[in-house]
C-alpha cells in the first residue's frame, strides 16, 4: 500500500443540490471541497481523470422509482470515470493501475477493488473507456446486434446519430452488413459530419421539420432497423417507415426527459401491430457480459482505424454541470467527457 493521510487529501465534488422540475439549471448542483478518505482494507483509492455525463443521469435526478437509483439530495453524484490509483488496499489492483468505475462527479475515490476494473490503455486511451470502449459503444454494438439485429441488406436508421451512441452505431451498422445507414442529428454540421465522418449515407436535420416525410425520401422502399435514443416524432416516424417484420431497439427517449406531464405516445402505435414490428427495449446493464466480446472486437477496430470516434471534452469538475445540460441540449458530437484537472498526487504532483 501507498500509504496516505487522509487529513491531508482533500478533493472537490459536485452534489445535487435540489431536484430540478423540467430542465435542470446550474443552481441545481453544488461544488463542495470534502476530505478523502483513506482507503480500508480491500480498497482502492483512484484520482479520477475523466468523467462521464449521459443523458440517463436525468432521470436519477426525480425522486422516483425506476430501474437504477435515483441521486441523493446533498450527496455527491455518481457515473462512470476513469483514473490512476494511488493507493491500494487490496492485492487484486496494485497502485499506478488505470481502473473505470462508477463513482464519478468527484475528483478522488474510494471504492472496493471488486468494483473497479483494470483497463488497457496500450489498447486505447483511458477515456476511451468511457466511450467507444464503454458502456455507449456496448448499446451500440449490442443494440444491433441483440436487441434488433441487423442483417445482410438491411436499411438502418438510427436517430441522435451525432451522440455518443450514435456516432458508433452507424459504422457497426455498416459493419454488420446494412446496405443503407440513415442518421437524424439537430443542426447542419452535426449532420453534414454524419455522411463525411462517421460513415452514414444519409443525414437528416431534424431542426428543418418535416421529418416524417424526410425519412420516407431517404428510405423509399422502408427501413428495417431503427435504434432509437430520441423517441417521440423520431419514433413515430420509424413506425411510420418501418417494413413487415422490422426492428426497433430503443435505447432511450431523450426528447421526453426534461417534460413535466406524461408524454403522449406514437400515434400510430397500431402500425406496429399491423406490420408485425419488434420494439424491444434494452438496458446496457443487462449485457455487460459481452464487454470481453466486444472490447477487443472494437479496438481492434480503432487501431485498424475504420472507426472513427468524437469526444466533446470540458475541462475540470467544476464545468461538470455545464457538460451534463449540454448533453441534454445537444451540444455534444460523439462522447461528451469531462477531463479533471484539479486533483493532486500525493506527492503535490498534478
Amino acid at each position: 500500500m501507498n500509504p496516505i493521510a487522509a487529513a491531508s487529501l482533500t478533493g472537490r465534488e459536485i452534489r445535487l443540490a435540489s431536484r430540478p422540475i423540467g430542465e435542470p439549471a446550474r443552481d441545481d448542483f453544488e461544488l463542495v471541497e470534502t476530505a478523502v478518505p483513506e482507503p480500508a482494507e480491500g480498497q482502492i483509492l483512484v484520482r479520477n481523470t475523466w468523467m462521464s455525463v449521459d443523458p440517463y443521469m436525468r432521470g436519477r435526478m426525480d425522486d422516483a422509482e425506476s430501474y437504477i437509483p435515483p441521486f441523493a439530495l446533498g450527496a455527491a453524484l455518481d457515473g462512470g470515470a476513469v483514473g490512476e490509483v494511488i493507493a491500494s488496499r487490496s492485492d487484486s489492483v496494485h497502485v499506478g493501475a488505470t481502473v473505470s468505475h462508477f463513482l464519478g462527479w468527484r475528483e478522488y475515490a474510494v471504492l472496493d477493488a471488486t468494483d473497479a476494473t483494470v483497463v488497457d490503455t496500450t489498447l486505447a486511451p483511458a477515456q476511451a473507456y468511457l466511450g467507444v470502449l464503454g458502456t455507449t459503444g456496448l448499446t451500440a454494438y449490442t443494440a444491433l446486434t441483440e436487441i434488433a439485429p441487423v442483417r445482410e441488406g438491411d436499411v438502418v436508421y438510427i436517430s441522435g446519430a451525432a451522440g455518443a451512441v450514435g456516432t458508433v452505431a452507424g459504422q457497426i451498422a455498416r459493419k454488420l452488413g446494412a446496405a443503407t445507414v440513415i442518421g437524424s442529428a439537430g443542426g447542419p454540421d452535426k449532420a453534414r459530419r454524419l455522411t463525411t465522418d462517421f460513415g452514414y449515407d444519409v443525414a437528416i436535420d431534424h431542426r428543418e421539420g418535416k421529418l416524417a416525410e424526410r425519412l420516407v425520401d431517404a428510405a423509399p422502399d422502408g427501413i428495417d432497423v431503427y435504434l432509437d435514443s430520441v423517441g417521440g416524432d423520431h419514433l413515430e416516424a420509424a413506425i411510420a417507415a418501418a417494413r413487415i417484420g422490422g426492428r426497433i431497439a430503443m435505447v432511450g427517449a431523450i426528447s421526453t426527459y426534461n417534460a413535466t406531464a406524461p408524454v403522449p405516445g406514437p400515434t400510430n402505435l397500431f402500425q406496429a401491430a399491423a406490420k408485425e414490428l419488434t420494439l424491444r427495449g434494452m438496458l446496457v446493464s443487462s449485457y455487460l457480459h459481452l464487454f470481453p466480446k466486444y472490447v477487443p472486437l472494437a479496438a481492434g477496430w480503432l487501431a485498424a482505424g475504420t472507426l472513427t470516434t468524437e469526444e466533446t471534452v470540458v475541462e475540470g469538475i467544476e464545468r461538470a454541470p455545464d457538460a451534463f445540460l449540454g448533453v441534454l441540449r445537444g451540444a455534444n458530437t460523439g462522447k461528451m467527457l469531462v477531463r479533471l484537472r484539479g486533483s493532486a498526487r500525493p506527492d503535490g504532483r498534478a
